[in-house]
């Protein structure tokens, strides 16, 4: 082969490159860039993985996705932490939050300029001076304090909390096929009882806008409780899900990444 031709192959090869990458052309790069990074935080007897199914279908459309892994500590101290994962990221944030998880993102979006958009997904919404506890209470319907199992004793003081594995299937995770809610059981992650009892500060919802899904069979927090805050907080869009358990986003994935898109697309 002469030198003619070798330079030749050379030249385009590096012009195919950037075909080859896809994300390496100019247009992709500004397409992702365009897109706010959405950062999706766990409630209480779950993990990140829960959200699985969401980050997976956003992933798939060019989200960028963070999954905060929620101490479940307290509101004040989970909500620093969440913070400060914000703070890492460079660019407009969709901030998303699940049950107990709800009232971390509430107080965690303070003072956090990059964060467009709240979404709560079976999430607490708490305003000044209420509680997880209080809200859970506002409305009939949890059944969650008898499916409780025996709290755990810390030794700096206070109880951790945790959902009986035989009961947590039904009350947790209905409409999951029970051989992945039995799994779900297993891992759980346990919340401390100071936590859900724990005052919010100001919430972030009357500066920042909102969505909220939550499914009309959930156990955990009553739908009539769900509607209530959502309605209070002004939410722009809210879904209610026929049949679906408090982990919606568990069972109902497509659902809850089509009304996060819908947040980061707003205006």
């Amino acid at each position: 082969m002469n030198t003619y031709n070798i330079k030749n192959i050379t030249l385009l090869a590096a012009a195919a490159l950037p075909l080859l990458l896809g994300a390496a052309s100019p247009a992709a790069a500004q397409n992702a860039a365009a897109k706010p990074t959405v950062v999706l935080v766990h409630g209480a007897f779950a993990d990140s993985s829960s959200w699985d199914g969401v980050t997976a279908k956003l992933q798939a459309d060019g989200y960028r996705v963070i999954g905060a892994a929620n101490p479940l500590r307290s509101v004040k101290g989970d909500a620093e932490f969440v913070a400060s994962v914000l703070k890492s990221v460079g660019g407009p944030v969709v901030l998303v939050g699940h049950s107990y998880g709800g009232s971390v993102i509430t107080a965690a979006a303070n003072g956090q300029a990059n964060v467009k958009a709240l979404v709560y997904v079976s999430a607490f919404a708490p305003d000044k001076g209420e509680s997880a506890l209080d809200l859970s209470n506002k409305f009939p319907g949890s059944t969650l304090g008898p499916a409780l199992a025996k709290p755990v004793p810390l030794a700096g003081g206070g109880t951790d909390l945790y959902i009986d594995q035989q009961k947590f299937p039904a009350q947790f995770a209905a409409d999951v096929p029970h051989a992945k809610a039995v799994l779900m059981a297993a891992g759980q992650r346990p919340v401390t009882d100071a936590a859900l009892k724990e005052a919010s500060g100001e919430p972030a919802w009357k500066k920042i806008p909102s969505w909220s899904i939550y499914g009309k069979q959930d156990k955990n927090i009553p739908p009539a409780a769900m509607a209530f805050m959502a309605e209070r907080a002004k939410s722009r869009h809210t879904v209610t899900v026929d049949g679906a358990s408090h982990v919606v986003m568990v069972s109902h994935p497509a659902e809850v990444a089509k009304l996060i898109e819908e947040a980061a697309t707003a205006k």
